[in-house]
């Protein structure tokens, strides 16, 4: 299967695991829970599907690459402790915690989050000496006599035999009290992940038009050969830090990150292709409706992969806006219902009330379950209005009224939330009558379509304000998207 679908079923197995009955037991006990075991060649993502899991459930993630660990971390180290039986005294030997399963406990008493993921990568490739404490641990969740706390998930990985010299094979018994999944590199899964991260476009596009380049592991005269996703996630990063820094993007860079001659020089072709297309078409002016006569022409006689580099390019710039959009809009829904909640309280202790609100969402953040873009822009809004609400006390202290304080405030905020959204659309509108217009190339205008419709913030942004050409293009390409939201504007909410 691919990426995407083994974490469909690694969440999914964690949510039955975590289930509970009507007295609050495991419907599966802790003993029938077999740790989940995802088999993949390198670098596909499977650390990040974690991750993803992590924060959409809102439980905790302790990882652990198995590779870096002794017998003794993971064990504990051995103490002599005195055992009485029938007035006979022993010495006998036990072990102090497992730095592994301490680490849980300590990521419990710092988060207050009582469920979690215990990851632990590359589990098949121990030293010879942890491998009898590994299959126990395996069995039954154990490291001496110091077991994983209920409501701690494990969650394993290795790669195939084929990709690894140091990968020891699990016996039948072994294999057995497992929950094997399979995993296959596919471009198409991982593109969901690329949008969702912020790859750069220029990596998004060339895998667009050669998918065959996307992973591959081969053995050569010089050794191994091998382009992965991660190699691709990586150089992405590095090449949006050179172009922040006004660095070139030489070569020599692609080739450390995608180490495969041919597609490291090809991309390497491509992307010198990329940055001219980004300089030749002025892609803000596109999107505010600004079509020069040069740009025109240029569009007209593109090419297919020309045409995708600068859907892309216009994709890049569009996406963030509408991201940021939809944190605003969210972060000012939240924000209404907290000030709503609490506002006869603040029109008899203001500012004292907001300090209050403050500390709640902190402890929200902290404990995560509070985006962290979604916190910071909320904070900020507080405690401006904190320190609004602090000089109208100064100036009038017998006739505070800090909730017109407030609503003067989240008003200007809503005006300013409606001027995005309005321009947002107007680019969106502007970007498929450019593509459409220009380029007339139906497969460009689906791949724009799908880009907009598989990043969940997106697609949940155009549902509450909708496009009506993404509609259109949406219907008649057959492609699924969320309906529009029927809910009341924020402000009619707000000042009801």
């Amino acid at each position: 299967m691919n990426i995407c679908d083994a974490k469909r079923q690694i969440k999914n197995a964690v949510k039955a695991y975590m289930a509970k009955d009507d007295y609050g037991n495991n419907l599966i006990p802790q003993h029938k829970q077999r740790p989940v075991f995802l088999v993949g060649p390198p670098g596909i993502g499977k650390t990040a599907i974690l991750e993803q899991i992590a924060s959409e459930l809102g439980i905790g993630l302790l990882s652990y690459s198995m590779t870096h660990h002794t017998r003794q971390s993971a064990l504990g180290l051995p103490m002599i402790k005195q055992f009485e039986y029938n007035g006979e005294v022993y010495d006998i030997s036990e072990y102090t915690m497992s730095e592994i399963i301490a680490s849980i406990y300590e990521t419990m008493k710092s988060t207050d989050i009582k469920n979690g993921i215990l990851f632990l990568d590359e589990i098949n490739c121990v030293s010879e000496t942890l491998t009898p404490i590994m299959l126990q641990f395996l069995q039954y969740k154990v490291f001496g006599k110091h077991k994983v706390p209920n409501g701690w998930i494990i969650v394993t990985a290795g790669n195939p035999p084929e990709y690894n010299n140091s990968v020891r094979e699990f016996d039948i018994a072994t294999w057995d009290r497992l929950k094997r999944i399979d995993v296959e590199p596919e471009f198409e899964a991982w593109k969901d992940y690329a949008y969702k991260s912020g790859v750069h476009s220029a990596v998004i596009s060339y895998l667009e038009l050669k998918s065959q380049n996307f992973y591959k592991i081969e053995t050569t005269t010089n050794g191994k050969s091998f382009v992965t996703a991660r190699g691709w996630d990586d150089l992405s990063q590095m090449i949006k830090v050179y172009e922040h820094e006004g660095i070139e993007v030489e070569r020599q860079l692609i080739s450390q990150y995608i180490q495969n001659e041919p597609i490291s020089l090809d991309f390497a072709d491509y992307y010198d292709i990329y940055s001219r297309y980004r300089k030749n078409y002025k892609i803000s002016d596109i999107l505010n409706g600004n079509i020069s006569p040069k740009v025109k022409e240029c569009a007209e006689k593109a090419k297919d992969a020309e045409k995708i580099a600068v859907t892309q390019l216009l994709l890049d710039e569009l996406i963030p806006e509408i991201i940021d959009a939809e944190t605003d809009d969210n972060m000012m829904t939240e924000l209404m219902e907290i000030l709503k909640n609490n506002m006869l309280m603040i029109e008899k202790s203001a500012a004292e009330t907001m300090q209050s609100i403050v500390s709640d969402k902190k402890k929200m953040y902290k404990n995560g379950l509070s985006s962290k873009s979604m916190c910071e822009k909320e904070l900020n809004i507080l405690t401006r209005l904190i320190k609004a609400l602090d000089e109208e006390n100064n100036l009038v202290i017998d006739e505070l009224n800090g909730s017109n304080v407030i609503r003067a405030d989240f008003g200007k905020r809503v005006d300013l939330l409606d001027e995005k959204t309005n321009n947002i659309n107007l680019h969106i509108e502007n970007m498929f009558s450019f593509i459409s217009t220009y380029f007339r190339n139906e497969n460009v205008l689906i791949m724009a379509v799908r880009t907009l419709t598989t990043n969940p913030q997106i697609a949940s942004y155009l549902a509450k304000y909708p496009s009506q050409q993404y509609t259109a293009y949406c219907k008649l390409f057959h492609i699924d998207h969320k309906k529009a939201d029927i809910k009341k504007r924020i402000r009619r909410l707000f000042f009801d």
